[in-house]
């Protein structure tokens, strides 16, 4: 290991990286002499300046400015699709590191995509699967054997039918058939898929785009944009905030497109006052050149049906909504593990967004018309003033 070096091993949350590695890292680096745990921050200083910290991705920001020499992203299914991208690739980047992605497969997301890459690109990638006949067939011990009966046990769960064979797939064979557990929209996705409907559509210059956005800062800012057809509703571009982005850096990603825009719509609190600047969300936006149309509020699960009923009508350009489409896969129901079942709610992720901003779409389909808008006017006539008025 080379000395003052910085590795990290990171775990969907914070939690689970406790809860599942730390253990077994200070079990596996008792042998060296010298080394120090540091319980409060789960980090391993070894004798030679270098350490390895345990982290979660539920709190991406905590991973900024970090300089790496290697990580390792597990249960990486479960983690935002722009984790690498956006913050471990500049972490590594000084120095050179290496990444290790692994996990169980949990549908195809973006651990699918990024394997689909290692297995295109085997000069630059290393990619391994392993099914339990991998590990029957090639290790021994009390551990393996345990497995063996696991197995045996799971395959009578399916003959009973307490677990689906997609489950059983997925998580002895690494199968990414399997749709994840308790998700929402699983079979909405997958139909539109079987008709065609996820694709490469075109920007239709002669119906207007209206905008659905999930109000937040950074990562947590969303906008959907959408044309409607008649009685067809098409997704055709997606956009989700970086870092400290706020309305106006959103306003001039959309002012930054050539598209021709209708309404424009936002949350409830949309109306809510910025402590920093004293006006609503509203209010800045509209200084900038946008109109915004409030969403009307909606019980969270009729907002999930009415998204699941507008699904039936949806076309979705693949290339522009890809990042949607893998965190709309991921949207699922909060799972008690003390009861051993699902939640009547979703379970709040970087999945949340997008569902959110489809949800509030779906309560608002009817106002997407392609009549005049009062907007249009005004998001052309700011277009050019955007830089003045900042």
């Amino acid at each position: 290991m080379t000395p003052k070096s910085e590795f990290a091993y990171i775990a969907p949350t914070y939690k689970q990286a406790k809860r599942i590695a730390w253990k077994m890292f200070k079990e596996y680096s008792r042998c060296i002499e010298g080394v120090v745990y540091n319980e409060s921050e789960l980090t391993i200083k070894y004798p030679n300046g270098s350490n390895v910290t345990l982290y979660g991705s539920d709190n991406v920001d905590s991973l900024r400015g970090i300089a790496l020499w290697g990580c390792a992203l597990d249960e990486n299914s479960q983690q935002p699709s722009s984790i690498f991208s956006e913050v471990i690739s500049k972490c590594l980047a000084d120095h050179l590191g290496y990444c290790i992605w692994l996990g169980t497969p949990k549908g195809k997301n973006e651990f699918y995509k990024t394997y689909q890459t290692a297995l295109s690109h085997p000069d630059t990638y290393y990619s391994c699967l392993k099914t339990i006949d991998d590990t029957l067939e090639n290790e021994t011990g009390k551990i393996v054997t345990n497995l063996k009966q696991a197995l045996e046990d799971d395959r009578k769960l399916v003959k009973i039918n307490e677990m689906t064979q997609d489950e059983f797939n997925q998580e002895w064979y690494c199968s990414f058939e399997a749709a994840v557990k308790g998700a929402y929209y699983s079979k909405e996705l997958s139909k539109a898929r079987e008709q065609n409907r996820i694709t490469e559509l075109f920007y239709d210059e002669y119906l207007k785009v209206h905008t659905v956005w999930d109000l937040g800062i950074g990562s947590k800012m969303a906008i959907g944009f959408y044309q409607r057809d008649s009685g067809k509703m098409r997704m055709i571009d997606y956009w989700e905030g970086e870092e400290s982005e706020g309305i106006p850096q959103a306003i001039k990603v959309l002012q930054g497109k050539d598209y021709i825009y209708g309404k424009h719509f936002a949350p409830h609190d949309i109306m809510a006052k910025d402590i920093s600047t004293g006006k609503t969300r509203h209010e800045t936006a509209k200084h900038y050149g946008i109109k915004f149309d409030v969403v009307p509020k909606l019980d969270i699960d009729d907002g999930i049906n009415a998204g699941r009923l507008m699904f039936a009508r949806l076309w979705i350009d693949e290339p522009n909504c890809k990042e949607w489409l893998s965190k709309m896969a991921q949207y699922h129901q909060e799972w008690d593990e003390k009861r051993g079942m699902f939640l009547e709610k979703p379970y709040h992720d970087f999945s949340s967004h997008s569902a959110d901003v489809h949800r509030y779409a779906a309560v608002v389909e009817n106002q997407m018309t392609n009549e005049e808008t009062e907007s249009i006017a005004s998001i052309l006539a700011n277009r050019d003033n955007y830089g003045h008025q900042e």
